[in-house]
Formats: structure tokens, sequence, C-alpha cells
């Protein structure tokens, strides 16, 4: 028993460390927007700290130009106070020379709590003239707190200041914010290459 509560426990965190991901939640694409694979998109990132948003934006840009996009993280071209107002912001990335802007919000954070029962083994019995026997079974009742980051990604064409694509999604227990980029970037960037609004992969 001692031996196996430890061992059970253990595999419960391994298996909660394997759902901290990023998913989907839903998505929407311009189905007639015609301007063909963006080259160069500029990365917006909006809520939270403004040191966490700039590791986002350097780490996201970093993951685009991996993937063949010219990546730009927004606090390079941009300050605060120019992303407050909308002429500014437009100007800013106009002379970046990019085809899109992809503004990244972070809606908000909840805190949930998951309540499952699972059967564990419980201690060997027997005694005098009865021999061994068992392990015997029980039920005992797991209670997980976690978090769900939600956020919001959309991606606007420069030339119309059109939004022509946009996506919903949501990140189990999320960390700091350079562990998560890389693998919220890849769900994004696969999503936008999907829709043939950045070029496919050489």
């Amino acid at each position: 028993m001692k031996i196996l509560r430890p061992l059970f426990l253990l595999i419960s965190a391994v298996v909660l460390a394997a759902c901290a991901s990023t998913t989907i939640r839903s998505a929407w694409f311009d189905t007639t927007f015609k301007g063909g694979p963006m080259k160069r998109i500029v990365v917006v990132g909006v809520g939270g700290q403004v040191a966490d948003r700039r590791v986002f934006e350097d780490i996201f840009a970093e993951q685009l130009r991996a993937a063949g996009v010219a990546g730009v993280p927004g606090y390079t071209v941009m300050s605060d106070e120019t992303r407050m107002d909308d002429t500014a912001f437009a100007a800013a990335v106009e002379r970046t020379g990019a085809d899109g802007v992809l503004i990244v919000r972070l809606l908000g954070v909840d805190s949930r709590t998951r309540v499952s029962t699972a059967m564990m083994p419980g201690p060997m019995m027997g005694g005098p003239g009865l021999g061994v026997y068992g392990p015997t079974w029980f039920p005992a009742t797991q209670v997980n707190q976690y978090e769900i980051a939600r956020v919001e990604s959309s991606l606007y064409d420069t030339k119309t200041r059109r939004m022509v694509w946009s996506a919903a999604t949501d990140t189990f227990n999320p960390s700091v914010v350079a562990r998560e980029t890389p693998g919220f970037a890849a769900i994004i960037i696969g999503q936008l290459r999907a829709r043939g609004l950045i070029a496919s992969a050489k």
C-alpha cells in the first residue's frame, strides 16, 4: 500500500501534465479573401504584463520566421500608447511593410475544479489459518484544481484592414509565457497555413 499509493499519484501527475496544451475551441475564416499567402506579419499581444507581452511577441515572431514568414514583434515598431490609437496603430503597421497583423488577446484565466473517482488497491488481507488474500480495492476521490487560459487570435489584412481569420483557444494549466508560447504559436501557425494565409512549409 505504501508503494502503490505514491505510484498512483505519480501516474495521475503525469497524465495531467500530458494534458497541458492549447486547443482550438472555435475558428472562423473569410472565404472571400483572395490576398494570397502573407509573407510578413506583425505580432501584437494584448493583455497581461508588458514584460510577458514582449516575451510572447518575440517568441511568436521567431516561430513565424522558422515557418518561412517574416515575423515582427509589435513592441519593436510601436509604443504602448500607439496601440491605443487606431490611426497611429495602422500607420505603425503600414511602415513595416507587413501583409498582415496578428492580434492575440488574453481574455482571461478561469480556475476550475475536477472531481473524479478511481479504484485503488488496499492492503493484503489474511490471518492465522486463513492464509493471505487480496488486495482489496476501494474507491478513492481525487480533487484536481486547474486553470484554463482563454485567448482570442485574429489576423487582419493590412491593405483592407479586414479581419480574415480568427480563433478562440483554451490553454490547460498555463505556466510561464516563455514555456507556453512555442506550443501555442505552432497551433496558430498550423491553422494559418492550412487556410493558405501563409505559405506551406517547404
